[in-house]
C-alpha cells in the first residue's frame, strides 16, 4: 500500500526528487510482496506491509528471532496456547506481556487456518478495529513470523484457531489467550 502511495505522489507531484524516491522504493516493494503469498501460491488479500504508526517510528520485530520446533498439541486448547506463546517469542519487539491497559488502541481478531503440519493455509480478519487499522497488518505479519504452529493432523478438523490481539498505544500487542491465564 505504501509503495503504491509513494509512486502516485511522485507522478502527481511531478518533481524529480519524488520520482527518484519512488523509483528507489518500488524495487523493494516487489520483493516484499512475495513474502505475503499463501502456501498454495495465492496471495492473501488481507496481508500487506504494516503502515507506520501515526505518532512515530514503525515497530519492527527482530528478524533474527529463532523459534524452537513446535510441539504437537494434544488438543485445541494446547494449540492456541502454544500459538500465543510463539507469537510473543517470534515478535519480541512488538509485544508486551504485562497487564493490558484499560483503554486499548485496537483489538483486531484473526482466524488462522492451518495445514496438518501446522503451517498457515489462510489468515482471515474476523474483526477490523475502528481505529488504527494498520494493526491488522502488524498482526498478520506477526502470525506469519510465528509459524509453524505444530502438527495438528491428529486434532479434529477444522484445523483453525482464533486469536484476539490487544494493542496498546505503542503499537505493541498481547495475544488475548495469554491474558486469560
Amino acid at each position: 500500500m505504501l509503495c503504491v502511495d509513494l509512486s502516485k505522489k511522485a507522478l502527481r507531484g511531478g518533481t524529480v526528487v519524488l520520482a527518484a524516491m519512488a523509483a528507489a522504493w518500488l524495487p523493494g516493494c516487489a520483493t516484499r510482496s512475495d513474502d505475503h503469498k499463501e502456501a498454495g501460491g495465492a496471495t492473501n488479500a488481507t496481508s500487506g506491509v504494516a503502515s507506520p504508526p501515526a505518532g512515530g517510528a514503525k515497530p519492527r520485530s527482530s528478524p533474527s528471532a529463532r523459534l524452537a520446533a513446535p510441539a504437537s498439541p494434544r488438543n485445541w486448547a494446547d494449540a492456541r496456547l502454544q500459538a500465543a506463546r510463539r507469537l510473543v517469542a517470534a515478535n519480541p519487539d512488538i509485544t508486551y506481556t504485562g497487564r493490558p491497559p484499560d483503554l486499548l488502541m485496537a483489538i483486531p481478531v484473526m482466524t488462522v487456518d492451518l495445514n496438518g503440519d501446522g503451517s498457515i493455509r489462510h489468515i482471515e480478519v474476523m474483526r477490523y478495529p475502528s481505529q488504527a487499522r494498520e494493526t491488522v497488518d502488524i498482526a498478520i505479519n506477526a502470525i506469519r513470523r510465528a509459524a509453524p504452529f505444530g502438527d495438528v493432523s491428529r486434532l479434529p478438523k477444522p484445523w483453525r484457531f482464533n486469536e484476539t490481539f490487544l494493542f496498546n498505544n505503542e503499537h505493541k500487542f498481547k495475544p488475548m489467550t495469554l491474558d486469560r491465564l
